[in-house]
């Protein structure tokens, strides 16, 4: 048993290492195999209270993926600048990462868990023919879905299957356009559990073939090693699984190679400035100067080259834009001299309905070249025990809190839209990235191209290359050109293909200027959203309801 927990375990570390920064992506279309094979193995000694022990098998798997993978959050340690003791901080920095791996393990193990309860249901046991295979990697491709959309409309939401695939694979990450991030992670489910299913037949038949050779007395050194030549049953699966890898990725290659269309009148001309403040200094004395000293030597600097537009990073001036700190500002005062637009990430103060109050949010203000705020987006996505803490109530006396501000962050409206001088634009705040529906409705509302605002200082690089890879995604799937800016990096031009025209440099003030285009294409995803994951369950449960007929 231990040894089946520690294949597991290995299965979740070698998906863990796929996405970003080590982009090993092609482990990904394998590491779900110990997984698949530790659950659907006849040969799997069932205890008398199944479904925890392969919830338990979900749950290793999945702390070896996403504890690995989210390793990074342990980067907000030491936070001693925030006036929180240095062991104080190591405690708050290991719960939030158990806190998250086990939020994301309850993944894995919810899925383990709810195969092993249907698939006896409907399935005999050791029957390895082709039509119960494909039943049931159809069944377990679409459970998977089904709980990534769920987990994704919770709070907590970063490491889907498919960003293992980002930003490298940018073939597979043309089938987003279809339906979304669910798009990338039903193939990858499927094309393990095609492999996970075709590795259990050819060992049941090879123990098969062996034991018939004891049985007559035979030696089994040499009977045992079956040849997959001679087993239609293994290389049809196995010849669909390479198919469907095939068939995905040359789909891709075709939406990764039509043209782009870049009307000359559709241009915008836009500059980037990454302040590198780092977050020690960010929120006293120093680090305001410095702030307002550097996006306002770069804001001249940008409007010198001619760009339409320059956008700062969040929180990049880390007090609230109202009228009077504004006024005072060299930054407002280089836009009233030079003209040019803005997008400035700063704090708001929260408008509930036609009255202001004490709440404030985390806000990119458009302004305009004769110092109007044109419009505003508030961020919709708080990051949990950073900017909120989740169940106050009760664990708010545990951990304390991260924000800057002495006051209450309260989240922006999930319907925004942000008007600007040059048409509609599609905005994410820094944890609004991994949200992929946050982007697809503002396409669908006609949102021409995409800003991303963000200030990754708190943590490791690990994460500001993972930040990058999801809104590359996010890019491809609405079809549009992507400006990105953050504090201390990555920040980045993203073209609707995925590729990254530029990025930064970490921890180093940086500004740059290139020209994007806007965009009023329309996606299937765009249009229609996530439809695969229903079609999927739908699909899965009529197959399983005629396989069990039979």
């Amino acid at each position: 048993m231990m040894f089946r927990f520690g294949i597991v375990l290995l299965g979740g570390i070698l998906m863990g290492l796929a996405p970003a920064p080590l982009n090993l992506w092609p482990l990904a279309w394998i590491a779900l195999v110990p997984l698949w094979v530790a659950i659907a193995s006849p040969k799997t000694t069932h205890p008398k209270n199944r479904l925890i022990y392969y919830s338990l098998l979900g749950l290793i798997w999945g702390i070896g993926y996403y504890g690995l993978a989210l390793f990074w959050i342990t980067g907000i340690h030491p936070m001693t600048w925030l006036g929180v003791p240095w062991l104080a901080s190591l405690a708050i920095a290991l719960f939030c990462w158990v806190f998250i791996t086990l939020w994301g393990a309850a993944l894995a193990s919810s899925w383990a868990g709810l195969q092993s309860w249907i698939w006896p249901r409907i399935f005999p046991q050791s029957d390895r023919r082709f039509h119960y295979i494909l039943s049931r990697v159809f069944i377990g491709t679409a459970l998977w879905c089904a709980l990534e959309g769920l987990w994704s409309s919770g709070p907590l939401w970063w490491s889907s299957l498919s960003y293992t695939q980002s930003p490298h694979n940018l073939l597979i990450l043309h089938l987003g356009q279809i339906s979304g991030p669910n798009t990338i992670t039903a193939i990858i489910v499927a094309v393990n559990g095609l492999i996970a299913e075709a590795w259990i037949c050819w060992r049941q038949k090879a123990e098969g073939r062996g034991q018939k050779a004891e049985g007559r007395g035979q030696k089994a050194e040499g009977v045992i090693m079956l040849k997959i030549g001679n087993n239609p049953e293994i290389n049809l699966v196995l010849i669909l699984a390479f198919c469907l890898f095939l068939a995905s990725h040359s789909l891709g290659f075709f939406l990764y190679n039509l043209p782009l269309i870049q009307p000359s009148d559709r241009a915008l001309k836009v500059g980037i400035i990454q302040g590198n403040i780092s977050n020690e200094i960010k929120f006293n004395s120093e680090g305001w100067r410095r702030a307002l000293a550097g996006y306002t030597r770069g804001y001249r600097e940008l409007a010198d080259r001619e760009v339409d537009a320059v956008l700062i990073p969040e929180t990049a001036l880390p007090y609230l834009w109202t009228e009077e700190t504004r006024s005072s500002s060299s930054f407002y005062q280089a836009i009233l001299e030079k003209g040019v637009v803005a997008w400035v990430g700063t704090f708001g103060v929260a408008n509930h309905g036609e009255s202001l109050t004490n709440d404030y949010t985390n806000s990119l203000f458009t302004v305009t070249g004769n110092g109007e705020t044109f419009s505003r987006y508030d961020k919709t996505h708080l990051v949990p025990l950073g900017e909120y803490i989740p169940f106050e109530k009760y664990i708010g006396g545990l951990i304390d809190r991260l924000s800057p501000l002495d006051a209450h962050l309260v989240a922006g409206l999930p319907n925004q839209i942000l008007e600007t001088p040059f048409g509609r634009a599609i905005v994410g705040i820094c944890f609004d990235s991994p949200f992929a529906e946050h982007f697809r409705r503002q396409a669908a509302a006609w949102g021409e191209f995409i800003l991303t605002a963000s200030n990754d200082a708190h943590y490791n690089p690990d994460m500001m290359w993972q930040h990058h890879a999801l809104d590359v995604m996010r890019a491809i799937e609405t079809d549009r050109w992507t400006v990105r800016a953050t504090n201390t990096g990555l920040s980045a031009i993203v073209d609707p293909h995925g590729k990254t025209r530029w990025h930064s440099q970490i921890n180093q003030y940086d500004l740059y200027a290139d020209t994007i285009y806007r965009r009023n294409t329309k996606t299937l995803y765009v249009r229609w959203g996530d439809t695969l994951t229903p079609l999927l369950l739908l699909l899965g449960a009529i197959m399983g309801a005629i396989v069990r007929t039979k």
